[in-house]
């Protein structure tokens, strides 16, 4: 009866236990029901939270941050793909202080795993990073990493980055539901992405045409070509985030540029430089009429000319104001921070529009002044020949009739006078013949102005020299210097290179000319031998005489690295004019 009774247990316990197993397994279906209602939940959110940003860096941290959530990692990146499609231009992450970055030192670039999905963008799943074929270990100061998870980020077709996932937490691995989140995740982040850059663009597209409109408006309003030269680099400069904006403008006949003005870093180093055409970045966009950028400008090999003025900046591109086949007139220098990202195709592209439109813009105020000085000169015209047909033919026709009548005066005070008043209307009328004459070839003066002859006679000073002048110009040399003192800047230049030429023994020179509208100064400087204490001095002394005969002066001094230092300097007009000033 025993046996029978335990049998009858053992019957009923199976069932239970059954039952047990049932409800188990039912337990835990739930709990995966829930849990995996409770992902999607966390995904849409996710997703809601992503999209709703429209600032491009905003979106690509709340993109980090939302996938560390999701699959519970410790640690996460985006890595975003840099032009070249084979490094990593920015790095975004999430779970190391800003100290731990700051020890690690610069971001990755794309080796190792990372470079992995740059290489082959397809989800990588890792039990162990370290044993992974492509690693390419830690640098000193970062955190243990083993378990990896990484997707890519694909933009219309177009791979934008990559999200990498590390140490998922409880010491758990990624699974393949932590794939299909993430790969969920990324396509929206695609998306959001996509939006985040739209709207930026369009934001620009609005501060491009805003500048333009403001360019625009101040050249036909008259403002100075210099006024709005400045303002097409600063604007350039503000949208682009460029650390240096600089403006070179062509030296008629000369095959340099001057650079007009520079506004930002290291401004100063670049005011007034005078730069070959040939060889340079600038003389590059200028001749191509097309922009021509660098990574590094501080290491580009076609920036040769002048002193080092690039220390701390990086990505450059210059923009040729124009387009090819039409006359470039000028260009504009953009450069950025070192470690800046480098200028995309989508900024060129708008920075050549920009600069389209800011050339015919200069075209149509160019036109206008032309017609307002071709009105001018036809008023003078008139005015000449009135003076010619009227005044003189008056002046003429009353000394004749005074000459006449002195025969018939008998007093000889009285024929005194009148034949010295026909020696005053003699005198008046050669006063007259010599306005006219003003008036008719006042702008059709021959020659070309103080900046083309001054660059004309350092090139051809080069050959003899054995290397090539650094040149600074400053001020409105062209039209606050008079010609009779331009001419003597021009031949004191000349005296000062030949010298150097030879007796100097020099590998290096630097001319400097500048105007504040009162005086002119001319500034030479090279590292050779100095002036001795005993011998020739002529060349000296022709220039100190010319000085002299302008009011001016000259003096020269030994600069702290040795050589010599000569500055010339002399009122911008004729020594009478400068008298006559200080007179009044």
């Amino acid at each position: 009866m025993s046996g029978s009774g335990e049998s009858v247990e053992a019957r009923v316990r199976l069932p239970q236990l059954r039952l047990d197993e049932l409800l188990g397994e039912l337990q835990a279906r739930l709990d995966a029901a829930r849990s995996t209602r409770d992902r999607v939940h966390s995904l849409l959110e996710a997703v809601l939270a992503v999209g709703r940003e429209l600032d491009l860096e905003q979106v690509l941290y709340s993109i980090v941050d939302a996938a560390a959530t999701l699959v519970d990692a410790e640690y996460a990146a985006l890595g975003v793909i840099g032009p070249d499609g084979r490094r990593l231009s920015a790095f975004h992450t999430v779970g190391v202080s800003e100290e731990g970055i700051a020890r690690i030192g610069p971001f990755p670039e794309g080796h190792g795993i990372l470079g992995e999905l740059i290489r082959h963008p397809e989800p990588l799943r890792l039990t162990k990073l370290s044993e992974h074929a492509a690693s390419y270990g830690f640098p000193e100061h970062h955190p243990p990493m083993n378990t990896f998870l990484g997707v890519p980020i694909r933009v219309r077709d177009q791979v934008f980055g990559n999200l990498y996932l590390t140490e998922k937490r409880g010491g758990l691995e990624f699974d393949e539901d932590d794939e299909s989140v993430l790969a969920t995740l990324a396509v929206a982040a695609g998306v959001a992405i996509d939006n985040a850059r739209l709207y930026e663009e369009s934001r620009l597209r609005e501060r491009w045409l805003r500048a333009m409109a403001e360019i625009t408006q101040n050249l036909m309003s008259g403002a100075d070509q210099a006024e709005v030269l400045g303002l097409i680099a600063e604007r350039a400069r503000e949208i682009t985030g460029a650390a240096l904006a600089a403006m070179s403008t062509p030296v008629k006949e000369t095959g340099t540029l001057s650079v007009e003005l520079a506004i930002g870093q290291e401004a100063e180093a670049h005011r007034g430089l005078v730069l070959p055409v040939e060889g340079t970045l600038t003389g590059e966009a200028f001749t191509g009429g097309v922009p021509v950028s660098s990574p590094d400008i501080s290491r580009d090999p076609r920036v040769t000319a002048g002193p080092p003025r690039f220390a701390g900046l990086g990505p450059a591109v210059a923009v040729p104001v124009g387009g090819p086949g039409d006359h470039v007139r000028g260009v504009v220098l953009l450069v950025r921070e070192a470690g800046a990202n480098d200028f995309s195709s989508k900024e060129l592209e708008l920075l050549k529009g920009f600069a389209a439109q800011a050339a015919v813009a200069m075209e149509l105020a160019g036109r206008r002044r032309d017609a307002e000085q071709i009105a001018l000169l036809e008023d003078r015209d008139r005015i000449a020949r009135d003076l010619h047909d009227l005044a003189i033919q008056r002046l003429f026709a009353t000394g004749m009739t005074l000459q006449s009548a002195g025969r018939f005066i008998d007093h000889p005070g009285a024929k005194e006078r009148v034949l010295r008043a026909v020696d005053d209307l003699d005198e008046t009328i050669k006063i007259v013949r010599s306005t006219i004459f003003g008036l008719r070839a006042h702008d059709e003066e021959a020659g070309a102005g103080l900046r083309t002859r001054a660059v004309q006679v350092v090139g051809k000073a080069a050959p003899v020299l054995g290397f090539a002048p650094g040149v600074r110009m400053e001020g409105l040399l062209d039209t606050h210097v008079s010609r009779e003192t331009a001419d003597e800047v021009v031949a004191v230049l000349s005296e000062a290179l030949t010298n150097i030429a030879r007796h100097a023994h020099a590998d290096r020179a630097e001319v400097a000319l500048e105007t504040d509208g009162r005086s002119v100064r001319l500034t030479v400087t090279d590292n050779g031998v100095g002036i001795p204490a005993e011998g020739r001095r002529s060349g000296l002394s022709n220039m100190a005489e010319r000085a002299r005969r302008l009011d001016g002066g000259l003096e020269w001094t030994t600069p702290e690295g040795g050589g010599t230092r000569l500055v010339w300097h002399v009122p911008v007009g004729s020594a009478e004019a400068a008298r006559s000033s200080s007179k009044a």
